[in-house]
């Protein structure tokens, strides 16, 4: 096919992501002249909705920024607010939150797995097709969806923009007897986990290494989730507040959100990035899921990202249920954290990535001024960058139809929740 051509693809309305968005692509004689992920969703506002709250209050309120990843937005926020106060909480709260925040991971990772990337790799257009020739894979995705929610409102009174996470600990601790019951759903669901890394392991992958820089929390003591400092793969190793000298966010003009970047170059969070630089943190047994996979981490391959969500997975229940093994409610599940005037610094890893918060607070613990970062705003100069060299190394000689479904492929192996977008462009308005 002869690459004197001129191709236009505009993909409207991007399908199996969160959130709205759009793809404009323009190919010129075999080259690509304009590649756009727009992000088109109205910017709602939250940093200023928080403002003048009080730090319970935006607790419960962040929870709504995201339907899928709640958790983490509350985890984020609680752990600003009690780090501010010189408050460490004790074993229990510690350990119990570590457990609703592998509810969500398990639901999250469950849901993209099954619903939204296995679908590109088998061939069909949605997962409601793909059900047709593989019912008991689609039916475990909604068992493990299930489960992770489940295991989410366990702690937070409901799945959905959970209410139960407070500065100092818990509104109220889950009774033993519930506990037990989900116990049992979480020990029974773990060989399904190990086969779901081998199922993943075995999908027909692209040859697609690419040069990227991966960004993640790390914590000496355990695999990072709700605590650590970040740390890429070039060297990167700095405590969480010290987030805004390091990392910048940049105005794309053809976006709502920002792109973020790290010493001036796009960069990689989430499960994958997670991988490359804590794998070996994980505990042995889902070490060993890998064990002759043929896909070895650290991996510079994103489509391995859906292999990186199943061991993600495998660890969340395997971690819970470690946790819960031993479980007593304690005599108080919170405890009275005075507020304390400064500047607050949160960040814990969403299913998606590094989530990191700054709240300005007064004496009185009512929050004056937030800024948020989420984890898609910050992977979306890296999605721009893998859809123009998976493309090129593809071959740009390809029918339209086949470029638009690598393209969108591309853009599925991030799971990007757009709909995460906190805060909007700065607006510049000249008058002729």
């Amino acid at each position: 096919m002869s690459d004197n051509r001129e191709i236009r693809i505009k993909v409207p309305v991007l399908t199996r992501v969160e959130g709205e968005g759009a793809l404009e692509l323009d190919l010129l004689n075999g080259a690509i002249e304009n590649l756009k992920l727009r992000i088109f969703e109205p910017p709602r506002l939250f940093e200023k909705f928080v403002e003048g709250y009080e730090r319970d209050q935006v607790i419960d309120m962040v929870a709504r920024i995201c339907g899928i990843c709640p958790v983490a937005y509350q985890m984020s926020a609680v752990q600003a607010f009690e780090r501010l106060s010189d408050f460490t909480p004790g074993r229990w709260v510690r350990e119990m939150r570590r457990v609703m925040y592998c509810g969500e991971w398990l639901q999250s990772h469950a849901l993209h797995i099954h619903l939204l990337a296995a679908p590109d790799f088998l061939g069909f257009e949605s997962a409601i097709a793909m059900a047709a020739d593989y019912p008991d894979a689609v039916r475990r995705g909604l068992r493990l969806q299930t489960l992770g929610n489940d295991l989410i409102a366990l702690f937070g009174g409901r799945s959905v923009h959970p209410v139960g996470i407070c500065v100092g600990g818990f509104y109220r601790a889950p009774e033993l007897k519930a506990v037990e019951a989900i116990l049992q759903r979480l020990r029974a669901a773990l060989p399904e986990a190990e086969a779901l890394v081998a199922w993943t392991s075995a999908l027909d992958f692209p040859d697609d290494e690419q040069s990227f820089i991966s960004v993640a929390l790390s914590d000496p003591e355990e695999y990072a989730i709700d605590r650590g400092n970040l740390v890429s793969g070039q060297g990167l190793d700095t405590d969480i507040r010290y987030f805004e000298s390091h990392f910048k966010e940049v105005q794309s003009p053809h976006s709502t959100a920002f792109h973020s970047e790290l010493d001036g170059r796009p960069y990689l969070t989430g499960p994958l990035a997670r991988l490359n630089l804590n794998f070996h943190q994980l505990p042995e047994p889902v070490r060993r899921a890998m064990d002759g996979c043929g896909i070895v981490f650290p991996s510079h391959n994103m489509f391995h990202s859906i292999v990186a969500r199943a061991l993600e997975l495998y660890f969340a229940l395997f971690e819970a249920v470690r946790l819960l093994e031993h479980y007593q409610a304690p005599q108080r599940s919170r405890e009275e954290v005075t507020p304390v005037e400064g500047n607050a610094f949160g960040c814990t890893e969403a299913p998606r990535g590094i989530l990191w918060h700054r709240y300005d607070v007064d004496d009185r613990g009512i929050v004056r001024y937030a800024r948020i970062v989420p984890p898609t705003s910050q992977n979306q100069g890296r999605i721009e960058e893998d859809i123009r060299l998976s493309l090129e190394k593809m071959g740009l000689d390809r029918e339209e139809e086949e470029i638009r479904l690598r393209a969108e492929q591309v853009i599925r192996n991030y799971d990007p929740c757009i709909s995460c977008a906190t805060h909007f462009l700065r607006l510049k308005i000249s008058h002729r």
